[in-house]
């Protein structure tokens, strides 16, 4: 495959993709931190990930071919783990759950979305730490991953404890990455990338 070209210079953001991802959960990061800094410049490399070499579907049928492979990825800052609507087929994939296991040991941050925080809680690694899933979807959660502190997702929309930030997911994946950017940068910055998406004019609509 032919490999996106980083500048090693920079931090690198990594999204993971699948079968039946839920596209909004991609297109969110890869919004947020692919935009240039007031001065244009460039801040973050951004790439997506799958297990192998393939034209992926998501789940509203979008295809998406990733930049790099689970065994060739470069050195990430932040990993970022979409869902799908059948978390289980991620939860029971050794690979993909090995292969957040790993990451885990040198990123700064590991975001979920959605149904991502079922493919987190299975990796183990989020022990105790706070975490928030789909509406609805908490008590189940909870009960395929008793170790894991989970928010109230009828009250809760973005949590962060220490490197691990998780949302509702779809469109609220834009907040916890916003969330995430200033944390990287700072409130000038997000604000900056807000007024370029019109993300602000979303939040100020009455």
């Amino acid at each position: 495959m032919k490999l996106k070209l980083i500048d090693v210079n920079l931090p690198t953001i990594g999204i993971l993709i699948f079968e039946g991802v839920i596209i909004n959960e991609v297109i969110a990061p890869l919004d947020v931190f692919s935009n240039s800094s007031i001065e244009q410049e460039k801040l973050f490399n951004v790439i997506t990930i799958a297990p192998e070499n393939k034209t992926y579907k998501s789940a509203h049928g979008l295809k998406i071919k990733p930049d790099y492979i689970l065994n060739n990825v470069p050195h990430l800052k932040v990993l970022v783990v979409p869902s799908s609507y059948t978390p289980k087929k991620q939860a029971n994939n050794k690979e993909l759950v090995n292969f957040i296991k790993e990451q885990n040991k040198s990123t700064d941050y590991i975001a979920s979305h959605c149904a991502g925080a079922f493919l987190i809680g299975e990796t183990g690694i989020a022990d105790n730490k706070k975490i928030v899933t789909y509406v609805t979807g908490g008590k189940a959660l909870k009960t395929e991953y008793p170790n894991l502190n989970v928010a109230d997702d009828n009250k809760v929309s973005v949590v962060q404890d220490g490197k691990f930030i998780s949302s509702n997911g779809s469109l609220v994946s834009y907040i916890a990455s916003f969330d995430l950017l200033e944390e990287l940068t700072n409130k000038e910055h997000r604000k900056f990338v807000e007024s370029s998406i019109l993300f602000d004019r979303i939040k100020n609509h009455n």
